[in-house]
């Protein structure tokens, strides 16, 4: 009897005998966590047949908000009476039972169906799973598609409907690209279904070609600096563990387009060992903003962070400044734009009677008569110094209060924002309440970042010590706010004292900066203040009093985190927003 060797053709499961389940599922919103299914449509098709739909609206018994129900048409009365999620998930489950699931970005539609099954206790099975988005940026270039949306994909391959985000209807359009991704592939010698699954998420073949420049990364903490061939950094990341990062890059793990382009450029990856995970994140930050890297987004321009100052002339006036200097004025900040600057302004303004024009007044200025106006002194929301309604004494006593509320008590602005909310709310203008909630948030996490950062930087020494994750002890030490120094204590050790000694003595010298509030970035002062709250922190030593006003913004987060819920722009899982 003589053996036969097989092809390669017999190697997998030929794509046109395998039977998928195109699903796709509308929502509340992005997170399975907090958001629920409303409606779900499932097309089962093998061989290019159509074997049997599946569609129907859900009553996940959540509310609709009102950008869902523009995205997709779907409203609460639509769902009212509709199955629940305990009687369609055991029928979609059933109805896809021994397939291959097919999604338009799949991690968003299996991870609501998997929530929903463990909220039920159902295991889920293990269903093999196909991303069309992958697929798409395997095989089609740019200049095919200017993106992998599922309506920009349904109309380059001609798909039969047209996508509406409706469940359904979204899935027959599916189905079209699905076939059309096929075709493509067939013509690169991809014919079973386990070669397109893995050559959907195959690294690219400059990633493999540039494999050999993670040989040599050490293990551990540290920065990793990849440069092109004249030496210029390309990009600057930090890991816990070198070795694992730095080789993740060569991989499928990494799908990020103008990553995998670095990846291309790239000639050599040089690394910088730390002590510690806070040490290698603290370098991060202060070589992307030293270098400004072009492929990294983050942390490259913090001389571009904005604050909230009240300013030193005199009458004073509140204004959004890019420097933070030690001038004895108040600032509150920073703030990630202009327009979020605005709105603490706003906010701090209903409290505090300072003047809103931006013309320079001096008391001469004012006895000549070249100061002017505004409606504002007719509305009551100024003082009208520039009138001399109000003298300079008078107008000092909203300049003090101004500074105690920025640097002190915040709770005169909570209430003064508060009681217009009241009075918008009960007028029905609710519009125009979330506003002031808008500008009473702003003020109250900048005000409170800023007594944070403030407080810390104030300290001439600080040693503190985290456990670490294999035993022994994670050492910073921070001065000035900036950190000077990391060590870890190992396991074996049993006397802490001579390594907090040898630490604090090896650490960098930081004086006080002339013109300088702060001698660290704010981003390198958040960064340590987050390790310093981490769980099982001890403070070693502390040079001065470290504390933040009792009655100051920061005793407000809490209470503002949970009244004031930011709305998420809803993206859609398929890269499309809402009209």
């Amino acid at each position: 009897m003589r053996s036969v060797q097989g092809s390669l053709d017999d190697l997998g499961t030929p794509l046109s005998e395998t039977t998928f389940v195109v699903v796709d599922l509308e929502t509340t919103g992005g997170s399975p966590a907090t958001c629920g299914i409303t409606e779900i449509g499932a097309v089962k098709v093998r061989g290019g047949e159509i074997i049997g739909e599946l569609g129907t609206l859900v009553d996940c018994g959540l509310p609709i908000p009102p950008h869902i129900t523009v995205l997709t048409g779907i409203t609460q009365a639509m769902v009212t009476g509709a199955p629940g999620v305990a009687e369609i998930v055991p029928t979609f489950l059933e109805f896809a039972r021994g397939c291959v699931l097919v999604a338009h970005n799949a991690p968003f539609d299996t991870g609501f169906l998997k929530a929903a099954c463990a909220r039920l206790g159902h295991p889920w099975p293990a269903f093999p799973v196909l991303d069309t988005v992958d697929l798409a940026r395997r095989v089609l270039t740019r200049e095919e598609v200017p993106d992998r949306k599922l309506a920009t994909l349904a109309r380059y391959f001609g798909a039969s409907v047209r996508p509406d985000h409706r469940a359904l209807t979204d899935a027959r359009a599916t189905v079209d690209v699905l076939y059309g991704l096929f075709e493509r592939l067939g013509s690169l010698g991809v014919t079973s279904l386990e070669e397109a699954r893995s050559f959907a998420r195959a690294p690219s073949p400059q990633q493999l070609t540039k494999r050999h420049l993670a040989d040599g990364v050490p293990s551990g903490p540290g920065v990793y600096l990849f440069e092109d061939h004249r030496g210029d950094i390309l990009y600057i990341g930090k890991s816990g563990d070198l070795r694992t990062r730095v080789r993740s890059y060569f991989t499928a793990a990494e799908t990020r387009k103008r990553i995998r382009e670095m990846v291309g450029i790239a000639e050599r990856v040089r690394t910088i060992p730390c002590a510690t995970g806070l040490e290698a994140e603290i370098r991060e930050l202060r070589l992307i903003a030293e270098h400004k890297p072009r492929y990294n987004r983050r942390s490259k321009f913090p001389e571009r962070a904005l604050w909230l100052k009240l300013t030193d002339e005199d009458f004073p006036r509140l204004s959004v400044v890019r420097e933070h200097r030690d001038d004895g004025c108040a600032y509150i900040g920073p703030f990630p734009s202009t327009r979020v600057a605005e709105e603490a302004r706003e906010a701090l303004r209903e409290a505090a009677l300072l003047r809103q024009c931006g013309q320079p007044l001096t008391p001469r200025r004012i006895g000549e008569g070249r100061a002017y106006s505004c409606a504002l002194a007719e509305l009551g929301r100024c003082g009208a110094p520039c009138e001399g309604r109000e003298d300079a004494e008078g107008y000092a006593r909203h300049v003090r209060a101004a500074r105690a509320m920025m640097s002190g008590d915040a709770g005169p602005v909570a209430a003064a924002v508060g009681a217009r909310i009241d009075r918008l709310a009960a007028e029905l203008r609710y519009e125009e309440a979330a506003v002031q909630r808008d500008r009473l948030a702003a003020f109250v996490r900048a005000a409170g970042r800023a007594q944070r950062l403030d407080a810390l930087a104030a300290l001439p020494q600080l040693v503190a010590a985290r456990p670490g994750f294999g035993g022994g002890w994670e050492l910073a030490v921070a001065r000035y706010g900036r950190l000077a120094g990391a060590a870890v204590i190992p396991p074996h050790a049993t006397v802490y004292g001579p390594y907090v000694q040898a630490c604090t003595a090896a650490a960098q010298t930081v004086l006080p900066e002339l013109g300088r509030r702060h001698a660290a970035t704010p981003a390198e002062m958040e960064c340590l203040l987050r390790w310093l709250d981490s769980p099982g922190v001890r403070l070693v030593l502390v040079d001065g009093v470290w504390s933040c006003p009792a009655g100051g913004a920061e005793g407000l987060r809490e209470w503002i985190e949970g009244a004031y819920q930011e709305p998420k722009p809803y993206a859609g899982r398929r890269g499309d927003a809402p009209v």
